[in-house]
């Protein structure tokens, strides 16, 4: 599916979403047949110093971020970045082209709102087809949608006929909101922890987003929970229908 990632990605990332724990660890080979990347995925949380205030201090801090993190993108190191607007725990989100982890965190800490204790950087590995363009000229920013799927308040390590039947509804739902021009990326995390996959929408607004992802039958089932944030990124970087 060339729009945005071929269907044998989609199938592949929806299942990872929703693999079982234990079989994260076994299913790293899958990248030379279905052309994933594995990218290293940098949650920038809320740090021992985060106040909140707006203060010229602040002010400043924030802008060597933002210098930072455009540095990232014009010299490859990250092939997307981007804050989150709403007021949550998680500040901001960058996706990494590292060669270890031990890279990418590096690469993390090396920013001014980590170093400062304003922020925290949680690490974790992602896989992804390698979708991602060249920010446009000028640097514009515009807004997406990024849904966190994670481990739902029904989720069992069983692998039953009907759990079976709920992930072939689940991957159906994901290849038809894609079919719809809205999911333009979906990606599974490859550790074996709550976070189980992201989704990216580009719709008119947060509400549409979450409409359209409260749509899957793993949420629905409480079987997967998601949560949807704004994310300012740089224009042109996000694959377009």
């Amino acid at each position: 599916m060339k729009r945005f990632f071929p269907m044998s990605f989609l199938a592949l990332a929806v299942a990872l979403i929703a693999i079982q724990p234990g079989q994260a660890q076994t299913q790293k080979t899958p990248e030379p047949q279905f052309k994933l990347i594995k990218f290293h995925m940098a949650l920038l949380k809320r740090g021992p110093e985060w106040t909140g205030e707006k203060t010229p201090n602040t002010e400043t801090l924030e802008a060597s971020q933002r210098d930072y993190a455009e540095s990232l993108v014009s010299s490859g190191k990250a092939v997307i970045v981007g804050r989150l607007t709403d007021d949550g725990h998680i500040r901001g989100v960058y996706v990494l082209r590292a060669k270890s982890p031990e890279e990418a965190r590096a690469w993390t800490e090396d920013s001014p709102a980590v170093k400062s204790g304003h922020l925290i950087a949680e690490m974790h590995p992602w896989w992804s087809e390698d979708v991602m363009k060249a920010p446009a000229t000028p640097l514009k920013m515009e807004t997406a949608y990024l849904g966190f799927l994670t481990r739902g308040a029904k989720w069992t390590p069983e692998k039953t006929p009907a759990t079976e039947e709920l992930q072939k509804a689940h991957m159906a739902n994901i290849t038809r909101l894609a079919e719809l021009k809205k999911l333009v990326v979906a990606g599974p995390f490859g550790d074996d922890g709550p976070l189980r996959g992201i989704f990216v929408f580009r719709v008119a607004s947060l509400e549409e987003a979450k409409e359209l992802a409260e749509t899957d039958p793993s949420v629905k089932a409480g079987r997967l929970a998601i949560s949807m944030h704004p994310w300012v990124v740089p224009e042109g970087i996000l694959p377009k229908p």
